[in-house]
């Protein structure tokens, strides 16, 4: 695995953290955030294969400036909810048409989550799962779904050892289950890794040695590795690239060449052609708007990539 910082072109985003980041296609949308200034309400797209960033006219009901809100694509289409811009923590739900760049709020029924921000958001089956965050008040741990087909909320009641309530962790979908990994509840910060069964709607948690604190980190699904890079140990900013077998679950550390990211959290991190691409991030003075590239090679990829469960 090589970590490389290519040339790019165009006109890049400012310097930020705490954006969204998702690929529709071979396009990475890139929604929100703060600089060192304010919030921001633009939104940004990087050609993945000529490294070309751009910033297209939007059309229709804009969502105002927000940070730590959660992004999500389902059928060419970007949806994205709450966050907060300073004091203000926001419920609102936008969708985003990537084919004719318009956005819009649409009419949801049933009972939306409450304002927050630092949540996780999924898409499984049609349906956007929603967990934690924080209100500004408190941290959270309830889990709502949304039918995308139908646009009805619903709270989930779960069966099992629930999470601690918690803001800034990371939620990855693996098959029909959900991987939450650390996260803060503003007090201490968490290293603990929970899977849920979506199907069944019940929480399992997971023993892993060594505990691994980590919030504000970035993380990706890379067949059966959750590749975790960067964040905050809670002590200070992190730049080490972590990879948890799922089939073991257990921590592992590869050889990684080439000069990576520095220390950083909040950044944002998709996978594309077999290509981890990082962008942006703080390290509590200065913002980041670099791209990083980590080529993933043949090491990544083991046999059990093709075919593996996750035992819980």
């Amino acid at each position: 695995m090589y970590w490389s910082l290519p040339s790019v072109y165009g006109g890049a985003p400012k310097p930020m953290r705490a954006h969204t980041s998702i690929v529709v296609g071979d396009l990475m949308y890139v929604f929100g955030g703060m600089d060192s200034k304010a919030c921001l309400s633009s939104l940004y797209i990087l050609e993945l294969d000529t490294f070309t960033w751009s910033k297209p006219k939007m059309y229709g009901d804009i969502p105002p400036p927000c940070r730590a809100h959660s992004a999500v694509v389902h059928e060419q289409v970007i949806y994205i909810f709450g966050g907060g811009d300073g004091p203000k923590y926001h419920d609102h739900f936008y969708a985003l048409d990537t084919v004719t760049m318009t956005w819009h709020q649409p009419v949801t029924k049933g009972l939306r989550p409450s304002a927050r921000r630092a949540h996780v958001a999924v898409v499984w089956n049609d349906i956007m799962c929603i967990f934690g965050g924080g209100d500004g008040i408190q941290a959270l741990s309830d889990l709502y779904a949304l039918n995308l087909k139908t646009f009805t909320w619903n709270l989930l009641k779960t069966t099992g050892p629930q999470p601690n309530p918690r803001g800034y962790h990371s939620g990855t979908l693996v098959g029909n289950k959900l991987i939450v990994f650390g996260g803060s509840d503003g007090h201490e910060c968490f290293g603990d890794v929970h899977v849920l069964d979506l199907e069944t709607q019940h929480w399992h948690p997971v023993h892993i040695d060594p505990h691994v604190p980590r919030l504000s980190h970035a993380s990706v699904c890379v067949g059966s590795y959750l590749f975790v890079f960067g964040g905050h140990d809670g002590s200070q900013y992190c730049t080490d690239l972590l990879l948890l077998n799922l089939v073991t679950m257990a921590w592992e550390v590869r050889k990684v060449y080439g000069k990576g990211p520095s220390f950083r959290g909040y950044h944002s991190m998709i996978l594309y052609d077999s290509r981890l691409f990082l962008f942006g991030g703080y390290d509590g003075k200065k913002f980041f708007n670099e791209l990083y590239i980590l080529e993933l090679s043949s090491c990544a990829y083991l046999p059990q990539i093709t075919n593996f469960s996750i035992e819980t």
